[in-house]
C-alpha cells in the first residue's frame, strides 16, 4: 500500500536567499522522498519570482509543485504583532491559512521567526490543553543522540506549568522523531542541587518530579553538549541566548583557524591539508543545516521554522522533518498526553 500524497507549503519569500534556496531545497527533498513518500510542494509567494527561479533549475520528472501567488512579503524587520493585520496577503499568512483550511498538510518558513510563531498560534490555534506553544532547537552532544532545548524564544516569561507542558511535548517529539523511548529530561539551572534557582525553577522542579516523565533533575549549561539529557527545558529568554551563543561557535572557530593560517606558510599548509578536512567532518554535526529547522510544538498543525540564512540543505531537512511530523501524528500524541497529565495533576491547570 503506497503512502498518500502529502502537500507541503513552503514560504517561498521567507529567508535571506528566497526564493532560490527554498526552490533548490524543495527539489532536493522531493528527490529523496520520491520512492517512499509522494509529496507536492506548494510555493507561496510572488509567482513571477518563483517561476524565474524554477526556470534556472533542472527539475526532475517526479517533482510535483504548484504556486499560490501572494503580493506581500513579511520581512525580518516587520513587527510580529501587526503582520496579521497589515500583511494578510503575504506568503506567510496565506500559507498558514491554507494549512488551517487543510489545503496543505504542513507549513515551513525561514522567514521572520516571531511572525511565524504569532501567526501560526493565532490562525491554527493551540492544541486543546496546551497553554503556550514552544519552539526548540537540537544541539549536538558527546553522545550519539542530540539534545533538544526548549524553549528557545517563543516565550520570554514562562510559568512552571508552561515548562512542564514543554517537557511533555518535547518528550513526545523526541520519541517519535528520534525513536528514543522514555527520553531523559533535565531542567536548566545554575546548579544541580534542588535548592538552586529562582522561584520558577524550584516550583518547576517539584512539578516535574511528580510527572510521569523520565526527569533526572537540575542540569547546568555544560550538560547540553555533554548529552546528559535528551531534553532540557528553560524559559525562552535563557534558551534564546544559549541558542544564539551556540550558533556563533562555528563562525568564531573558522576565524580562529584563518588567523592561525595567516601567520605563516607552514601554518597555512597545515590548516589547509591536515586540519581543515578533519575539522569539516568533526564539526558537521554542529552545523544547523543538518537539523533543518525547529518545530513549533503545541499548535493545531505542523509548522517548521528555519534560520533566516537557511541553505538548500537546511530547507530540504525542514521539509523532511515536516513530513515526519505529519506521518507520525505528533499532535495527536501531544493532545492525548497533555490531557492525561492535566487530569492527573489538577494544579497544572491553575
Amino acid at each position: 500500500m503506497s503512502n498518500p500524497l502529502l502537500k507541503i507549503a513552503v514560504d517561498a519569500m521567507g529567508g535571506d536567499f528566497a526564493p532560490m534556496n527554498e526552490i533548490q531545497g524543495a527539489i532536493m527533498a522531493s528527490s529523496l522522498l520520491s520512492e517512499t513518500t509522494p509529496i507536492e510542494i506548494v510555493f507561496f509567494g510572488k509567482e513571477q519570482e518563483i517561476r524565474s527561479a524554477l526556470a534556472k533549475q533542472t527539475l526532475p520528472p517526479n517533482f510535483r509543485y504548484s504556486i499560490i501567488h501572494t503580493d506581500e512579503v513579511i520581512t525580518m524587520e516587520d513587527d510580529p504583532t501587526v503582520v496579521l493585520r497589515k500583511k494578510r496577503n503575504s506568503s506567510m499568512i496565506v500559507g498558514i491559512n491554507a494549512h488551517k483550511d487543510a489545503h496543505v498538510d504542513a507549513f515551513i518558513s525561514a522567514g521572520n521567526t516571531g511572525a511565524v510563531m504569532s501567526a501560526a498560534t493565532v490562525i491554527l490555534g493551540r492544541i486543546n490543553g496546551v497553554s503556550r506553544p514552544t519552539i526548540g532547537a537540537f544541539f549536538p552532544t558527546q553522545q550519539k543522540d542530540p539534545c533538544l532545548l526548549l524553549d528557545v524564544g517563543a516565550n520570554v516569561d514562562s510559568k512552571p506549568k508552561h515548562l512542564v507542558e514543554f517537557c511533555i511535548m518535547g518528550s513526545i517529539y523526541i520519541q517519535e522523531i528520534l525513536g528514543i523511548k522514555n527520553p531523559k529530561v533535565g531542567l536548566l539551572n545554575i546548579g544541580e542541587e534542588e535548592s538552586k534557582g529562582n522561584e520558577v525553577a524550584i516550583e518547576t522542579l517539584a512539578l516535574l518530579k511528580e510527572s510521569p516523565l523520565n526527569f533526572i533533575g537540575n542540569v547546568e549549561g555544560r550538560d547540553i553538549f555533554q548529552g546528559t539529557a535528551h531534553l532540557i527545558v528553560t524559559d525562552g529568554f535563557t534558551g534564546n541566548i544559549v541558542l544564539k551563543f551556540a550558533e556563533s561557535f562555528l563562525g568564531t572557530l573558522k576565524v580562529a583557524f584563518k588567523q592561525f593560517a595567516q601567520k605563516s606558510i607552514w601554518n597555512k599548509l597545515m590548516v589547509g591539508l591536515i586540519v581543515a578536512p578533519i575539522m569539516k567532518k568533526v564539526l558537521k554535526s554542529y552545523d544547523y543545516q543538518e537539523y533543518g529547522g525547529v518545530p513549533l510544538l503545541g499548535v493545531n498543525g505542523v509548522v517548521i521554522i528555519g534560520h533566516g540564512k537557511s541553505t538548500p540543505l537546511a530547507i530540504q531537512n525542514m521539509i523532511l522533518r515536516a513530513v515526519e511530523s505529519k506521518q507520525k501524528n505528533i499532535n495527536d500524541s501531544i493532545r492525548t498526553s497533555i490531557q492525561q497529565y492535566n487530569l492527573s495533576i489538577p494544579s497544572i491547570v491553575s
